[in-house]
């Protein structure tokens, strides 16, 4: 699947395919228009991926060929043993949690989970948490507490499911009490937006030591959709709203919202998940390292200190 700004790359590809395969049935030589071609379509990708808008980037992290958790999880992971289940109301499969090693190391990892197709989107609610998926969280990242162990958080989430259901069920509350209980969960906490970073539904499973962003993904009180609603009552300005959102990696660091950027390999993470996952395990555990060496009381001082900084100007 080809974003509009990405057409151009696609038509050149595609070109270039042809000719490959004229010069094999007709059997002659072409190699220098090919080098040509290919040095040019070179050049178009890094022009075109080097210069995104605000809104170019958050239609990447919207990819449906983006990989999602259980994507870094299978990639990443070992023994990975997942756990279910709020032990108040029932599970939700928008957010996944369970207990696995990277690089032989113990960890909790958590991340909300979409579906590749309808069917599978349906199952997962299209990546937004009940109430009972944010509970179910924080019982496991009581559990990870208790035996020391850190904790890994993936976010890609339009936002928290609006539904009159999870309303009913105490959706703001379990949201609220996760950012009370995170805050002060003595192992260390990295959380990283894989995709969507949607509102408080980001928020929810977000208070981490390390909050980090992948090159083309975006971290947001509102979707662009829906802030061009509010402020101009048209949704089609989702573009202008993007840009003023500041939602993308560089102007989140810049605001001191988030720790670090990710980079991605050219034109997605979709393009190339292996080396993407490569990306996070070492940036994952280069962190973890320099979060283990402190003792409890600074890693909460530290956390707190984060979060209270923001917005803080002077």
């Amino acid at each position: 699947m080809a974003l509009d700004f990405e057409k151009p790359i696609v038509e050149l590809e595609k070109k270039i395919q042809e000719l490959k395969a004229f010069i094999l049935d007709k059997k002659i030589d072409l190699s220098s228009e090919v080098k040509k071609l290919e040095e040019k379509l070179e050049h178009l990708r890094k022009d075109t991926y080097s210069n995104l808008s605000a809104w170019q980037k958050v239609q990447l992290a919207r990819h449906p060929q983006r990989p999602y958790t259980l994507d870094y999880v299978s990639m990443l992971m070992t023994d990975f043993l997942e756990l279910h289940g709020d032990r108040l109301f029932g599970d939700d499969l928008a957010l996944v949690c369970g207990f696995c090693k990277l690089d032989k190391k113990k960890i909790l990892v958590i991340g909300h989970q979409k579906g590749r197709d309808t069917k599978e989107n349906l199952k997962r609610n299209f990546g937004c948490a009940h109430p009972e998926g944010y509970r179910k969280a924080l019982r496991l990242m009581r559990l990870a507490e208790e035996f020391g162990l850190p904790i890994l958080i993936f976010i890609d989430t339009p936002g928290a499911y609006p539904g009159i259901g999870a309303e009913e069920r105490g959706q703001s509350q379990a949201i609220a009490t996760n950012l009370m209980e995170m805050a002060r969960i003595s192992t260390p906490i990295i959380s990283i937006v894989i995709g969507e970073g949607g509102s408080g539904g980001a928020l929810g499973v977000g208070v981490a030591d390390k909050v980090m962003v992948l090159e083309n993904s975006y971290y947001s009180v509102i979707s662009p959709e829906g802030c061009a609603a509010i402020l101009w009552k048209d949704g089609l300005k989702a573009p202008q709203a993007a840009e003023v959102l500041k939602l993308t990696g560089p102007d989140l660091l810049k605001m001191g919202i988030i720790d670090e950027v990710i980079p991605e390999p050219l034109g997605g993470a979709h393009r190339d998940p292996a080396k993407q996952a490569q990306s996070i395990k070492e940036t994952v555990l280069r962190n973890f390292k320099t979060l283990e060496a402190l003792d409890k009381e600074d890693l909460l001082k530290l956390r707190y200190k984060k979060f209270r900084s923001m917005g803080v100007t002077g």
